[in-house]
């Protein structure tokens, strides 16, 4: 039986003309069937990958006082630490734990008249108890964003753009996020909802996995699962470029189900996405494909806006309300949109 994820290795980009036009066929194909893919050939050493790993599970062993004092609600940018059950998907509690992080920035000046999107901009929080692990995490957000960049270069080719056709919207200020997660087995926790079924907003998201299952992918109506392969990553396709490809790439549906009993599922995965002042172009796709593009999903309850800065507020708002209660009671108060 034919793999439904199937695994794509980036170096046949520098293997020939003929194998890099395969290659971006079968990119193209993977985003468009499924949305989801493995990625060997990443340029990423085994070594690098269990530092990464390795951090992250010192981090979770902390005491959970050391944890807690960098407790997410301290940040208006929605960094730090979230304890199990403290983010929402849909409604419904996620039973992990996990470490937030985004790019190190001043916070933006705030007055009247500014998006209050800007808010998202400003610096990381650090466990003191652990200094090691914001070279690390800093050291994995650098190499990712160099992976990520390199498949959007391939994305825009794979649609008959040109290879910087994006570089626009990203280039100087990219605002790329990334996790660390800690999911507890199913004795410890108050249901099988490691994650619930959601889309990512940005351009493309790439995950670490360690060697624990978890991970589902929705499918031609049914979930399958995106077992780990080791030395590889997870990249999925986010709801930028569904926009921008006017549908003809689709953001899919996936969800992370609590592992058995006994057993913790450690992963980090980065998110890569657009600047946050930027707006979304629609791209003119060669007439094939134009045809085969049938328009962004459209969900009433999470509407997707072209507009960066305003849907990344929007999901950062539902997902973590005590935040939200915290630094944007103004936004609550007034109903006002995250414009």
């Amino acid at each position: 039986m034919a793999r439904i994820v199937p695994v794509l290795d980036l170096s046949r980009l520098e293997q020939g003309a003929s194998e890099r036009r395969t290659f971006l066929f079968d990119l193209r194909t993977a985003a468009r069937d499924v949305g989801f893919f493995y990625l060997s050939g990443h340029g990423i050493s085994a070594v690098e990958i269990n530092e990464v790993l390795d951090a992250s599970g010192r981090f979770f062993a902390l005491p959970e006082a050391d944890k807690l004092a960098i407790e997410m609600v301290e940040s208006p940018q929605f960094r730090g630490y979230t304890r199990t059950g403290g983010e929402l998907t849909r409604g419904k509690a996620d039973w992990r734990e996990q470490l937030d992080i985004g790019v190190e920035r001043r916070p933006t000046p705030q007055g009247p008249g500014i998006p209050a999107w800007t808010r998202l901009q400003g610096p990381n929080q650090w466990p003191s108890a652990l200094p090691e692990l914001r070279p690390a995490l800093l050291a994995w957000q650098t190499k990712a964003t160099a992976v990520a960049i390199r498949l959007l270069k391939a994305f825009a080719l794979s649609l008959d753009q040109v290879e910087d056709a994006f570089d626009p919207i990203y280039s100087g200020e990219p605002n790329h996020r990334m996790k660390i997660v800690r999911y507890p087995g199913r004795d410890a926790t108050g249901g099988d909802q490691g994650v619930g079924a959601h889309k990512d907003g940005g351009f493309l998201t790439l995950l670490l996995q360690d060697e624990n299952k978890g991970l589902q992918v929705e499918y031609d109506g049914s979930w399958v699962n995106v077992d780990p392969i080791p030395g590889t990553l997870v990249v999925n396709i986010g709801e930028l470029l569904e926009l921008a490809s006017n549908g003809y790439l689709r953001a899919t549906v996936h969800r992370v189900v609590t592992p058995p009993a006994g057993v913790e599922r450690i992963s980090v995965p980065f998110f890569f996405s657009a600047r946050l002042d930027a707006t979304i172009p629609l791209l003119t796709l060669p007439e094939e494909l134009a045809a085969e593009a049938r328009g962004p999903a459209s969900d009433p309850d999470n509407p997707l806006f072209r507009d960066v800065g305003t849907n990344v507020l929007k999901s950062r708002l539902r997902s973590h309300p005590d935040v939200a209660r915290r630094h944007y009671a103004d936004l609550l108060e007034t109903g006002a949109s995250p414009v």
